[in-house]
């Protein structure tokens, strides 16, 4: 089933302003209508790629099964950078995060048994701050914050001025389980940013200071910045394809009293 308590827009790649909302944010995606809800903008995977299934799921009876081929979605790799291919579901434009907003994100991952564990970067997913011209200085920025899963290390990592960071990581097979994961962020270049990280109900993160990028005319970014959430499979090229499920999707927009998750009812 899908809820939704906020008025969908125009896919996000088209804005060029940050969307406008008077009602919070408070959105849920079960993933269990015979297509893809209008919470997702479509661009960022291939056709086919994507598919709504019952046989394995989280809870309900259907989740949403997404496998990257070599050279889905591709983007050739800039300034030194690795070729990418991509089949990512990215959150729609009305359902961006604000800076300086607090949300709470949370939703479930199954990996198969035969998911291939090799030493190639792939992130699962992530926010970007976005940049809005090809152009600009940040147009091939990496993603502020992001779940990544290398050689069976899982690792959640923050991109600040081109320095990447790791605010958690543990070696673990995920294969053949559901992982459960839940993040509260507030987006913000100011000391008073924070994530807080839950995997399978455990706190693995719990970080205050700048969260994102200074929006001012060296970086490129708008002022105020705002930012979009993704996730899927998002790899450097190989030849061997990967796939992974996706259930229990819950986005919503927190009051600066809300209690931590760990501690919600």
């Amino acid at each position: 089933s899908v809820v939704v308590s906020v008025l969908l827009a125009a896919p996000f790649a088209q804005a060029q302003t940050s969307p406008a909302s008077a009602t919070p944010i408070d959105v849920y995606d079960g993933f269990e209508t015979p297509t893809l809800s209008n919470l997702w903008d479509t661009s960022r995977f291939t056709p086919g790629a994507v598919e709504m299934q019952s046989a394995i799921v989280r809870s309900g009876h259907g989740a949403v099964r997404i496998t990257v081929h070599s050279r889905d979605t591709f983007e050739a790799g800039q300034n030194g950078d690795a070729d990418s291919e991509r089949d990512e579901l990215l959150e729609a434009r009305a359902l961006t995060s604000h800076e300086a907003t607090p949300y709470e994100f949370s939703w479930s991952m199954y990996l198969p048994a035969d998911f291939p564990i090799v030493p190639v970067r792939l992130v699962v997913a992530q926010w970007k701050q976005y940049c809005g011209s090809d152009t600009a200085p940040c147009e091939d920025d990496s993603p502020v914050l992001a779940v990544r899963y290398i050689g069976g290390v899982l690792r959640i990592t923050q991109d600040l001025a081109h320095q990447q960071t790791t605010l958690y990581q543990e070696k673990r097979d995920l294969r053949g389980r559901w992982l459960d994961l839940r993040f509260q962020v507030r987006f913000t270049p100011q000391p008073a940013g924070r994530i807080r990280a839950w995997l399978d109900g455990n706190p693995v993160v719990d970080f205050t200071g700048p969260t994102a990028n200074p929006d001012t005319a060296a970086t490129g970014y708008a002022s105020p910045s705002y930012f979009y959430f993704k996730m899927g499979l998002y790899r450097n090229v190989m030849p061997q394809p990967m796939t992974a499920y996706f259930d229990e999707y819950r986005k919503r927009q927190l009051a600066e009293s809300d209690p931590p998750a760990s501690t919600r009812k």
